[in-house]
């Protein structure tokens, strides 16, 4: 039987039961109650069915697809991430009265000194067409007792083999703010003994943000570079909700004077 057969069967037999449940659904105040236990009963396994599909169809057809890693970079970049929680869906999703040092994936760290927390971590499916990154990362903060709130993103090895202080290393995010707050993004860089620190501030009122690090303002030792992370600094961060939709990172050589 040709496929195009069986595709008008298919749409026949589709047709039928719509037209059957649609029939169900009207008659549903006057049917006989043994009949109505019946066709519930079958609506409920078809809805859970269906309930299924239409999840996973959602996940697997919104934009933007589940792994991407694209998103804008310097053209002569020699290394460029996007971290794996705004990449693809975690195991554990959210948490809840987040204690510190709390990780949620395996690069992200939330810090703070409140003494009962009111903080909640929760990964979201990016679902604007604008969105590169597939997933995001909501932080809701709501009574804050403490004196200080960051998120800390550990950079992978492959972002430090080979660092200089001819380097430019940039960092790109998507913002969005219930209010407005004051976000400082800080580099550190361990060094042997030493830790190097660059804090640069996020723009105010734009959603994409984005900050340079320059290392030849580093006394950075090239040769003892072990290991770099960005902390997320959120000053006076109480009853507010901050959606990080994108967060990338790049490096590249800046240009010799």
């Amino acid at each position: 039987m040709s496929k195009i057969s069986l595709n008008f069967l298919e749409g026949k037999v589709f047709s039928r039961n719509i037209r059957r449940w649609a029939q169900a659904a009207r008659k549903a105040e006057e049917t006989d109650l043994a009949l109505l236990r019946r066709q519930r009963s079958r609506a409920r396994i078809l809805k859970t069915h269906l309930d299924k599909l239409i999840h996973t169809a959602d996940e697997r057809l919104a934009l933007p697809m589940i792994g991407s890693t694209s998103f804008p970079k310097p053209h002569n970049a020699d290394w460029a991430w996007r971290p794996g929680l705004w990449r693809g869906p975690l195991a554990t999703p959210g948490l809840s009265s987040v204690q510190t040092k709390s990780m949620l994936g395996e690069e992200v760290t939330l810090f703070h000194d409140c003494e009962f927390s009111e903080l909640t971590l929760r990964q979201l499916r990016n679902l604007r067409e604008e969105d590169l990154a597939p997933f995001g990362l909501r932080l809701d903060v709501f009574k804050f007792d403490g004196s200080f709130l960051s998120l800390v993103i550990d950079l992978p090895a492959k972002g430090v083999e080979g660092l200089k202080r001819t380097h430019l290393l940039r960092m790109d995010a998507i913002v969005e703010l219930e209010k407005p707050l004051e976000i400082f993004a800080r580099l550190n860089i361990k060094h042997g003994p030493n830790t190097e620190q660059l804090v640069r501030e996020l723009p105010h009122h734009e959603e994409n943000h984005r900050v340079e690090f320059d290392l030849a303002y580093s006394n950075l030792n090239e040769k003892r570079v072990e290991r770099a992370w960005i902390d997320l600094i959120f000053e006076g961060p109480q009853m507010n909700q901050v959606v990080l939709r994108d967060l990338t990172f790049s490096r590249r050589p800046r240009a010799h004077l």
